[in-house]
């Protein structure tokens, strides 16, 4: 054979590994999203809930102790980790139940351009309709796999077998190409087998060790959060089993692993709020190739932002030529890579906030907030303190999901309109709210009122706001409007229909959420 026809051949050779996707050109991808899930776990030091599959994930990778979500609702939330921009910059998308904006370009969809072998099982994005220019409906997460069903543990879990849809995932992924699968489990959201923790799971009411200060510490409470829990174990248990599966495949260890929740607990005063519970979330990371010092906690504070530039980044696809809006995150590659005592000084607070996080408030209002949370200070501007944060009264406070501590808390709020749980998880309030979180981590003693932290108010407002106007925030420029002017796309106009006397569809609350008589808006 000549030297020029072996060059040629060995051109050709080159030419098309080129042009296929090596096997082992980066890692595989394990996206893991739990809905409604609370810093609770073993790893963080939580006694009441079991998790031994994401023990293994902090243990054999990095737990991130500051970690957020900059809003605390399913549909915003899953959109600033698709799109890695803040919420206020997702235009209709900083709503919840919204129309997804056809430009907005999410990773999954990136990956899946690029020729990866993209799946989903369970809830990518939503709720809400995400279509693209032309009116297709979009797969925001990749191809579903849900066709494999089990018994779930009690009759409020879902049905679907995620593990099982896993198994068929990678059973389906073309020899040698890279994958992505992201694993959206439908727990621990509402509604819960009541009971069913102690019942089914084995725990006992004083297995949990404290019960946060904005609500009541009654049995009542404390049997919701032991069922709240039962339904973290049954996302644990699945994952578990995904980790066993690519274990067994001889794949662990070339696949990044990603574990979060889209926002805390579905509980009265967190999701939906802004508060401190409501916005810090569990993140593991599980990287063997990239993290240095496998088990150590990461302080920096980082959030939902910084996950689609570091997916992107270990895909090895710079975002802007993906066709992506510019993306607001940075990669976390450095926090992963750094020695145990190094440190990010820049990350040193995240911003947070709201708009309309459900209907029922007159003209499907929001709820408009902004906060920044540092280290020891979370601060909260209410734009509009004239609403109603949790939604108005008459129309079932449908800000907050339906289940036994809310009825509780509005139980003992009919009672006596002074009670503390029923002001602090439903009642007014004002514009300014600064909570000391190493004295007061649950966020219940407001001190912006206070004339020794006046000065602290002022200069934290001044910095958030100036960060927001650099965001180009419609908030901070006058135009907040536009989020209430979104459409949207269930349950438009609840509070007019309800005050005609229709009764409007509302399973996510109970009947008795809605208060049989006007409630005055108090100080």
């Amino acid at each position: 054979m000549s030297t020029i026809r072996t060059g040629r051949i060995l051109g050709l050779l080159w030419l098309l590994a080129a042009l296929i996707p090596a096997a082992h050109a980066g890692p595989n991808i394990l996206f893991v999203v739990a809905d409604d899930w609370g810093v609770h776990a073993g790893a963080y030091g939580t006694p009441w809930v079991r998790t031994p599959a994401v023990d293994r994930v902090a243990r054999e990778g990095l737990r991130f102790d500051r970690a957020y979500t900059p809003l605390a609702k399913c549909a915003p939330s899953r959109a600033v980790i698709m799109t890695g921009r803040l919420p206020w910059r997702n235009g209709e998308a900083c709503n919840h139940l919204s129309y997804f904006p056809a430009e907005l370009k999410a990773w999954p969809e990136v990956l899946v351009e690029r020729g990866w072998h993209v799946g989903a099982t369970g809830k990518g994005w939503g709720p809400g309709v995400a279509r693209d220019a032309d009116g297709n409906p979009r797969r925001m997460a990749g191809t579903p796999f849900n066709r494999r069903k089990a018994e779930p543990p009690t009759s409020a879990m879902s049905n679907v077998d995620y593990a099982a849809n896993f198994v068929d995932f990678l059973d389906a992924a073309p020899a040698g190409s890279r994958w992505c699968f992201w694993y959206g489990a439908t727990e621990p959201h509402r509604g819960y087998e009541p009971g069913s923790g102690a019942a089914k799971g084995g725990k006992r009411l004083a297995d949990i060790d404290r019960v946060p200060a904005y609500f009541p510490d009654e049995d009542v409470v404390r049997h919701d959060m032991l069922d709240y829990a039962l339904e973290v174990e049954h996302f644990d248990a699945h994952l578990g089993r995904m980790l066993d599966e690519l274990e067994s495949r001889g794949l662990l260890d070339d696949t990044l692993v990603i574990v979060t929740s889209d926002h805390g607990m579905p509980f009265p005063r967190v999701k939906g709020y802004a508060y401190h519970d409501s916005n810090h979330i569990p993140l593991l990371i599980r990287w063997p190739s990239a993290v240095r010092s496998p088990g150590r906690a990461v302080d920096e504070f980082v959030d939902f932002t910084d996950l689609a530039p570091t997916i992107l980044d270990a895909a090895g696809i710079d975002p802007a030529e993906a066709g992506m809006k510019p993306v607001d995150g940075r990669g976390l590659r450095p926090l992963l890579e750094a020695r145990p005592g190094e440190s990010v000084p820049w990350r040193d607070h995240v911003l947070v906030g709201k708009e309309r996080t459900d209907v029922g408030r007159p003209n499907d209002w929001g709820y408009p907030i902004r906060g920044m949370v540092t280290a020891d200070f979370l601060y909260l501007r209410n734009y509009e303190p004239s609403r109603w944060p949790a939604g108005n009264p008459e129309t079932g406070y449908l800000d907050t999901d339906g289940g036994p501590t809310k009825t509780l808390i509005l139980q003992r709020g009919r009672a006596d309109r002074a009670d503390p749980f029923w002001n602090l998880c439903f009642g007014m309030l004002p514009a300014d709210q600064l909570y000391d979180l190493r004295a007061d981590p649950d966020c219940v003693r407001n001190l912006a009122d206070a004339p020794e932290h006046a000065d602290r108010v002022r200069a934290t407002r001044d910095r958030m706001e100036a960060e927001l106007r650099e965001q180009g925030d419609p908030r901070v420029l006058g135009r907040g409007h536009v989020f209430d002017d979104y459409p949207v796309t269930a349950g438009a106009g609840f509070h007019a229909r309800h005050a005609r006397g229709e009764k409007p569809p509302a399973n996510w609350v109970e009947p008795t959420d809605f208060e049989p008589a006007p409630v005055a808006p108090g100080p």
